[in-house]
């Protein structure tokens, strides 16, 4: 984020360009700087440059049928080029096979077209909220630990050997949860009621897939093992 005038920068990729001047317009009103582009190639080159700047999108609102370069594949491009801001799309798409793999692949959220501009609105400062700070000092009281795990509660903030790990907020519940009570067995359905309020989690299998993209952000800081399944009934932490 723009810490300089405190301007969330938000990456608009919508091949509709009347959607994309709707969506932009009532975000800039929100007080959001929004970037248009009007397919998959030019995304990817915007998003690229931005780094190259080191004036990376905060956000990116991705909708799923573009010219040059599908949503889908998109999604990976990004995350292989280090982009790690949270990424809401936009689909007509509303089976929840579509929801999971795009969960897979590396989206944030998923909001099914026609939209509501307000919604669009409360997931996109979700979205912004849940961007972890640094992890404030060592001893903040109701800071949890687990072997090389700190989770603040309050700050919401998750590092590794002190080094922060930026989570979205269904992550960050479940692994707060989780390390709240280290060693028990928590089934899917616990899991499930513990983001309940998350549209994106309409069956428990879901679970699944945000337990997968944890450790998947775990893995180079070689703690991914740390949550353990159990086969048949859910998962559990072990250090």
């Amino acid at each position: 984020m723009d810490t300089r005038a405190n301007i969330p920068r938000v990456l608009v990729v919508e091949d509709d360009a009347a959607l994309s001047e709707v969506v932009c317009t009532f975000l800039g009103d929100e007080g959001h700087a929004c970037v248009p582009a009007f397919s998959g190639t030019e995304a990817l080159l915007l998003a690229e440059r931005a780094g190259e700047k080191n004036e990376p999108f905060d956000l990116v609102i991705l909708d799923l049928m573009l010219p040059g370069l599908p949503g889908e594949e998109l999604i990976g491009h990004l995350r292989a080029a280090g982009v790690d801001a949270p990424v809401i799309v936009t689909s007509a798409r509303s089976a929840v096979t579509d929801r999971v793999g795009l969960l897979r692949l590396g989206a944030s959220d998923y909001l099914v077209k026609p939209f509501d501009l307000d919604e669009l609105l409360a997931r996109v400062e979700v979205q912004l909220r849940d961007r972890i700070a640094p992890t404030p000092a060592s001893g903040a009281p109701g800071t949890l630990r687990l072997g090389r795990w700190e989770l603040d509660p309050a700050a919401r903030a998750f590092a590794v050997d002190g080094a922060p790990v930026r989570l979205t907020r269904t992550e960050f519940d479940i692994l707060a949860a989780m390390m709240a009570e280290h060693g028990r067995v928590f089934t899917k359905r616990a899991l499930f009621e513990l983001a309940r309020n998350e549209e994106a989690l309409t069956e428990e299998r879901t679970i699944a897939t945000h337990v997968s993209n944890l450790r998947a952000k775990l893995r180079p800081t070689g703690t991914d093992a740390y949550i353990q399944t159990v086969w048949g009934i859910g998962f559990k932490l072990e250090a």
